[in-house]
This record gives C-alpha cells, sequence and structure tokens, in this order.
C-alpha cells in the first residue's frame, strides 16, 4: 500500500458545549464497548467499502493516514489505536462518527484488485461516495477529519461536497509532498549517490516521467514502480491552495511533538483561509498522544492502544464543531 510518510523510524488546546440532550446521549454512548459500533458499506469501484459506525450529530468521517492504516489507526509495526479513540471520545460528547478502511485494504480489500494500485482523487472519490451512503440514513450535517495524508484526502474530497459542516485537519502536512520527502530523505540519507538518486526519482514525478525500472534497492519501499502513479498524484498536490478552496469551516490541529509535521505545515494551511481555526497541542504527536521529549517515549505511542488521546484534542473538535455553522 502506498506510504509517503510513514511512521519515524529509530534512531534516525480549545474548549466549548453541546445541548444537553446531547450530552447526556453521548454519557450512554461511552458506556458502549468498543464493538459496539455498526458495519456500514459503501458502493467500491469492484466490491464494498467498509466502515464502523457510532450514531451521533453531527456525523463526523475519519479519514485514514499512509500506508496500510486500518479504521482505529493500525498498521504493520504501530497501533495506537487514534481514531477508535477518537470516534469513542467524540460519541462520549453526542458527536457521531464513521472510521473507515481504505480501498483494497482491511474490510475493504474486495474494493479493488490491487491496493497499489491507487490515485489520491480515487481515495477522494471513495470519501463522496461515504458521504452520499450517510446522507441517506440521515447524517444532515456531515464533517470530513482527516489524519496526516487522509487529510489530504479530505482536503480534495470538500471541494466534491460543497455542502459540508466542517473539514478537520489532523497532523496534515501543509507544504508540497516533494518538500516533505526531501526533509526525511536529508535526515535518512547521507550526501552522495544514493541520496542523488532519490532527488532525480523525485523530480522525475513531480515532472510527470514515471519511475525507470532500475532503483536502488534501499530506495525501492518508496520509490518501486507500481506506486508511480499514486506518488504523482500526491505529488501534484498544494495543501494550502486545496484548503483556500476548501469551502466547509476549518479547524487545522497540530502537535508540536509530531517528528513528521511540523508547526510550520498547520501554519500554512491555517494561513490559506483567514476564518479557520488553528489549534496547537503542546507534548502531542504525530499519532495524537501525549509524550515525553525524548524521541523514545514518542516512537513508544505508536505501538500504546491503552494511552490515550492527548488532552485538548478531542475537546478542540468538539468545540470547532458546536460553534460551527449549520
Amino acid at each position: 500500500m502506498p506510504r509517503a510518510n510513514p511512521p519515524p523510524s529509530p534512531p534516525r488546546p480549545t474548549g466549548g458545549g453541546w445541548p444537553r440532550a446531547a450530552l447526556l446521549a453521548g454519557l450512554a454512548l461511552a458506556a458502549l464497548p468498543a464493538g459496539a459500533a455498526t458495519p456500514l458499506q459503501a458502493p467500491g469501484p469492484q466490491g464494498p467499502l467498509e466502515g464502523s459506525l457510532l450514531p451521533g450529530r453531527p456525523m463526523v468521517l475519519i479519514i485514514p493516514g499512509s500506508g496500510a492504516t486500518d479504521r482505529d489507526g493500525n498498521g504493520p509495526g504501530y497501533r495506537p489505536d487514534t481514531y477508535r479513540l477518537l470516534a469513542e471520545g467524540l460519541a462520549a460528547r453526542g458527536i457521531g462518527s464513521l472510521r473507515i478502511d481504505k480501498r483494497g485494504l482491511h474490510g475493504s480489500r474486495a474494493a479493488v484488485r490491487d491496493a497499489e494500485a491507487v490515485t489520491m482523487a480515487d481515495y477522494a472519490a471513495d470519501i463522496a461516495a461515504w458521504a452520499g451512503v450517510l446522507r441517506a440514513r440521515g447524517a444532515g450535517c456531515l464533517v470530513l477529519a482527516g489524519h496526516s495524508e487522509g487529510g489530504l484526502v479530505a482536503l480534495l474530497a470538500a471541494g466534491q461536497l460543497p455542502d459540508l459542516c466542517g473539514l478537520v485537519l489532523l497532523a496534515t502536512p501543509g507544504r508540497r509532498i516533494g518538500a516533505v520527502l526531501r526533509e526525511q530523505l536529508d535526515r535518512a540519507l547521507p550526501p552522495g549517490p544514493l541520496r542523488a538518486e532519490a532527488e532525480g526519482l523525485l523530480a522525475r514525478l513531480e515532472a510527470g516521467q514515471g519511475l525507470p525500472e532500475a532503483i536502488s534497492p534501499p530506495l525501492l519501499p518508496l520509490f518501486r514502480p507500481r506506486l508511480a502513479g499514486f506518488l504523482a498524484s500526491l505529488l501534484a498536490l498544494d495543501p494550502p491552495a486545496l484548503a483556500a478552496a476548501a469551502p466547509a469551516p476549518l479547524l487545522v490541529l497540530q502537535g508540536l511533538r509530531d517528528l513528521q509535521v511540523t508547526q510550520a505545515d498547520a501554519a500554512a494551511l491555517a494561513a490559506a483561509r483567514p476564518e479557520a481555526r488553528l489549534v496547537l497541542l503542546p507534548g502531542v504527536n504525530h499519532v495524537l498522544k501525549a509524550v515525553a521529549e525524548d524521541a523514545a517515549d514518542n516512537l513508544a505511542a505508536y505501538a500504546d492502544p491503552a494511552r490515550p488521546l492527548a488532552p485538548g484534542v478531542v475537546e478542540a473538535i468538539a468545540d470547532f464543531l458546536a460553534q460551527a455553522p449549520r
């Protein structure tokens, strides 16, 4: 599965209220076990897309990040349960959510034969399909909440869904992905032939030239020729321009101990929309957990589903939704 912004490898806040009825409903939902979510399907290209629904209003569609990340926020080598915890935290406030598996993966594996033969536009089309299903079920007020690469999918999909009630970008890149990847490669690779080759491959993709068949093995995890179409679609995106064009009220939430996405990314997204709300959370990492300053604790949070979401994450989203125009 495409992964252009993976979890890092070693070494190498605001508030508001909801009506009392919604709060009481949320308290009842909070007592439900995690498995109480209702399975839900949407039409995919070749088979169904699948997700897990928790009731409430408004309805938040949680869009997963890069790679083989599942509807709960977990994947190979990492299990923070970020999206499950987010859904349950929102439910405790009477806010509904749908968290989804991406086409070709996990519960949505029948949607396409090849999970790597995708583009960002494909992912955005799937979000539009999910929006249609939710609206058919009576979810009048729909909010997109994308995490990391999922925030870019949310920005793309927002252009197809002009009547959204809100758009929430969680730890989302605010620069072209080429710039982000160059920073990561500069940290991972010393100056020399391998870094020069990586730079050349990025330049080819940005120019729409695809990838050559012969690529040095250390670079293949990122630059596999099968991923050329996906990577080209990702590199073509201009996140601030997409944010400026999105018609929905915008919340940008960023942890200040994120090892993948920076405060500057969040600032660039928020600056694209003068009315956007920017929430910066000290001590919070990429998977929205509170972590110590040392890298070891930051990385440990990726594999710790028992560690709760950082204080301020759910609260900032609930406050934004309470004040967003309907």
